[in-house]
């Protein structure tokens, strides 16, 4: 059967100027599962693979295993967990089973002490091979990682075992408790997984994020969505953000001269995803165009169905009416303005890397302004004070850096809920 998800297409301006030059466009595509599969629920596959080094010590550690106690609380009898700790070496604390015993698999859990250094690819390949016992296509399998220090000279390694996991459907989230781990690589692991990354930023907030990542398992409906935005000859796509559930630059590798191609991969019923493209306009007379059509293809495996696609033609008008010109969405436009926020940002922790703090500088103290504006006065303050530091001469913090590294990627979570 079709109707298992709603896509809608929603420009930023649904009437432009008629003009003399190109101009940009701003287009929302949201692809959410419908009524149709909302009392689906597939069975869970999880295979946490968790940091027991000695930096874990003390609340860190505590709290970690709560989360992890929480967790088999949580799960059904029908569903599988398995799970790794590493230090410097790695061991299966748990094969993947079904959540039967809970009271054994909780002592089981008590019995992790803090040890050792960090060699996160020790415990990455263990995870993935328990995670392989119950891949099933019925199942939603995922990895959660979690460290709180850097691993030793094993990055490539760690980049190599998230691509196999990618190439499986086995999304990797990766997170990093405090301040003291390398985000780069966190991040290049979730990404090549098609999972994501997340600094946990205090101990206490393990159990929810933990919480977190099996709720949005146990929300999948969707497997291997894919969106395709077709372009009419002339329309040229310059960037493509994924901004619900996270704001995220796509690759380059999505676009072409003629189309737009996305992975979504997982839908949650709650959430679903949304992409914000910018796109370039040709001069036109005025009138009405079909300037795109947007084409998701997806699978229900509880339903058996592979390959349904939904579709939806995008139109546009160019008008000399210059009230029409300015109307616009303003749920797209506030998209905009976040996904600013999150670019200047991004560049500034990447000019002040490359040495450019004059640059960075620059861009940490507008997106202050912008953050200000949209009332996020917390980051606002993170960012000034960021500013401020390299304007001293100290270099950014870690702890900073951080802060508005992963929680400007959140920016949109607010809007959508």
């Amino acid at each position: 059967m079709a109707g298992e998800v709603n896509l809608t297409c929603t420009l930023g301006k649904p009437n432009v100027p008629v003009t003399n030059t190109p101009q940009l466009a701003y287009l929302l595509i949201e692809a959410r599962p419908t009524g149709a599969v909302a009392n689906v629920q597939m069975p869970v596959n999880f295979s946490l693979v968790l940091d027991h080094s000695g930096s874990m010590s003390g609340e860190k550690l505590h709290n970690m295993k709560e989360a992890v106690k929480l967790v088999l609380d949580q799960m059904q009898p029908q569903d599988y967990v398995a799970l790794t700790i590493f230090d410097d070496n790695a061991k299966v604390v748990t094969a993947s089973q079904p959540v039967a015993n809970r009271a054994q698999l909780k002592s089981l859990v008590d019995q992790i002490r803090d040890q050792g250094g960090t060699e996160m690819s020790r415990g990455m390949q263990l995870g993935l091979a328990e995670v392989q016992k119950a891949l099933a296509p019925t199942r939603v399998s995922r990895i959660l990682l979690l460290t709180d220090g850097q691993t030793y000279g094993d990055e490539d390694r760690c980049k190599q075992l998230a691509a196999d996991a990618g190439r499986l459907g086995v999304p990797i989230t990766a997170l990093g408790l405090g301040d003291d781990w390398n985000s780069q690589l966190l991040d290049a692991i979730a990404q090549a997984s098609g999972g994501e990354s997340d600094q946990v930023d205090a101990p206490t907030k393990v159990q929810q994020v933990f919480q977190k990542a099996l709720q949005s398992m146990k929300g999948t409906v969707i497997n291997n969505a894919l969106l395709i935005l077709r372009l009419v000859g002339g329309i040229t796509p310059r960037q493509v953000w994924r901004v619900i559930p996270l704001i995220a630059q796509l690759s380059p590798k999505s676009l072409s001269d003629r189309d737009v191609q996305v992975p979504l991969g997982d839908l949650e019923k709650d959430t679903g995803q949304a992409v914000l493209a910018e796109l370039m306009l040709p001069v036109r007379p005025a009138g009405r165009y079909r300037i795109a059509q947007a084409e998701v293809s997806y699978d229900v495996p509880a339903a058996r169905i592979v390959g349904e696609k939904v579709r939806s033609d995008v139109l546009l008008a160019f008008t000399d009416d210059a009230l029409l010109a300015q109307q616009y969405d303003p749920r797209v436009m506030n998209l905009v303005e976040k996904v600013t926020a999150f670019k200047l940002q991004t560049r500034a922790l990447d000019e002040a890397q490359a040495g450019n703090l004059a640059g960075a500088t620059q861009k940490l103290r507008a997106a202050a302004t912008r953050l200000l504006e949209m009332g996020e006065t917390d980051l606002a303050a993170a960012a000034q004070a960021e500013a401020q530091r390299l304007e001293q001469g100290q270099g950014l913090s870690a702890a900073g850096a951080k802060k508005l590294q992963y929680q400007t990627r959140k920016l949109t979570q607010k809007l959508d809920s």
